[in-house]
């Protein structure tokens, strides 16, 4: 199959690149799967369709890995579909990319479709690591890079620290020693350092030595250990709230009356999460006034580190190759694009020249109190080293933070949240021991 479609690609990337977009031999449906209207948004704000050509968006919820199991289904079922019901483009976030990109259900988008290292110059390298399978093959690219930092309440800045100028905030967080004085500083004010127990999770998960998963051995790293050490501190001393990450306690410490000093996040953190968090009314406009909507600044923090991210992978089979290639060269790799849909959405999108244009740019977040935050998340992705993600990173996240919480709330001693963690993962995957 992945050979016939490799040679068929072969003989229609002979079509010069300006009518890529415009294939006549191809199908009238681009199915695209995916699991909210992220990139839906971005697709229909700034590429253009051949005449006659429909978009299909299959949008299945992640909850109950929902998602994962539509998707799984289609792809398995792709040689019996008819050629309009084939998956064409299909999305996949970090913690499970590899599951896909070690198969033969994704593309290789430089050998099968036909772009170019020229064209992915440019990404950053750890987006493309993330997507590349055990052969060197690159099998899917994002528009958008996930850099994170610290985002504060400015109002409790100025309370707890006299000023809510970014430059002079991470001075007060620009290490971990720092971040704890602040975080008892801002408890004796009435604040809560952080939301909860999974705050800060990424900054340690992230830049982790070691895989979650090593021959089939599940790691205890030393950073992960340091986590369990810090987040046990800051539950027992009162400096966050004890909210689980994604519950409605978390959200609502952003809002009007909420106590919650700061939370860690990437571009979209900020704009799918803690915006929407922050509002009084949902229904009035976003602007300051409404909640604490623009009552935000952003920091570097203590500690680089990634968090999550979307990649558009090219399903082997699908009946519209040509215009699968030209959504993937428009959508990650033109940097016309990728500014815009900076300006329009707040991303920090992958790609260098595009994102050093707009830090030096008179760009701004109204949320952010007028901020240009692009030039320190820049700054960050710049210095992103990844441990290599594995098939088993996102049941090992889930099933960690599960078995910590029994700790951080008194539930269970140490020792049995490490063994009730490793012992949820093996059952899941029995082929894995710790």
């Amino acid at each position: 199959m992945k050979k016939l479609v490799a040679l068929l690609l072969a003989m229609m990337l002979l079509v010069p690149a300006f009518a890529m977009a415009a294939s006549t031999d191809e199908g009238k449906v681009l199915n695209i799967y995916c699991w909210n209207e992220e990139f839906k948004t971005r697709f229909e704000s700034f590429y253009t369709l051949p005449d006659g050509v429909t978009v299909n968006w299959m949008i299945t919820p992640s909850a109950d890995n929902a998602y994962q199991n539509a998707l799984d289904e289609a792809l398995m079922a792709q040689a019996d579909v008819e050629a309009d019901k084939k998956v064409d483009l299909f999305l996949v976030e970090a913690d499970y990319a590899v599951k896909y990109v070690n198969t033969d259900y994704t593309l290789d988008v430089i050998s099968d479709l036909g772009l170019t290292q020229e064209d992915v110059a440019n990404m950053y390298g750890y987006t493309k690591d993330i997507m590349t399978d055990t052969s060197g093959a690159l099998k899917g690219l994002s528009w958008q890079a996930c850099p994170g930092g610290f985002i504060y309440r400015r109002s409790f800045a100025k309370d707890v620290l006299g000023t809510d100028d970014p430059a002079e905030v991470q001075a007060y967080l620009s290490d971990w020693d720092k971040f704890d004085a602040v975080a008892a500083q801002a408890k004796d004010k009435g604040y809560f350092m952080l939301s909860g127990y999974d705050d800060a999770y990424r900054c340690f998960s992230d830049n982790m030595t070691a895989p979650w998963v090593v021959d089939n051995t599940i790691q205890k790293d030393p950073l992960m250990v340091k986590y369990v050490e810090m987040t046990k501190t800051y539950t027992d001393n009162g400096w966050n709230n004890k909210a689980n990450l994604w519950s409605a306690e978390s959200g609502a410490g952003a809002g009007k009356d909420g106590k919650v000093f700061g939370y860690f996040g990437p571009a979209w953190f900020i704009d799918f999460c803690l915006a929407g968090w922050t509002l009084a009314d949902a229904s009035a406009p976003a602007e300051v006034g409404n909640g604490s909507w623009g009552d935000w600044g952003f920091v570097q923090g203590p500690q680089g580190f990634s968090w999550g991210g979307t990649w558009i992978c090219a399903a082997a089979g699908t009946d519209n190759p040509t215009l699968v290639a030209d959504v993937l060269k428009t959508m990650t790799c033109n940097k016309d694009v990728l500014v815009n849909i900076c300006k329009t959405y707040n991303d920090f999108t992958n790609n260098i020249p595009a994102m050093e244009e707009m830090a030096a740019s008179d760009f701004s977040s109204a949320f952010l109190g007028g901020q240009n935050y692009l030039g320190l998340m820049l700054e960050n992705a710049q210095n992103i080293v990844r441990a290599k993600s594995t098939m088993y990173d996102q049941t090992c996240t889930e099933k960690f933070q599960a078995a910590m919480a029994d700790y951080f709330n008194g539930v269970v001693d140490l020792d049995t949240a490490w063994s009730n963690f490793f012992t949820s993962v093996e059952e899941i995957h029995p082929e894995l021991t710790h």
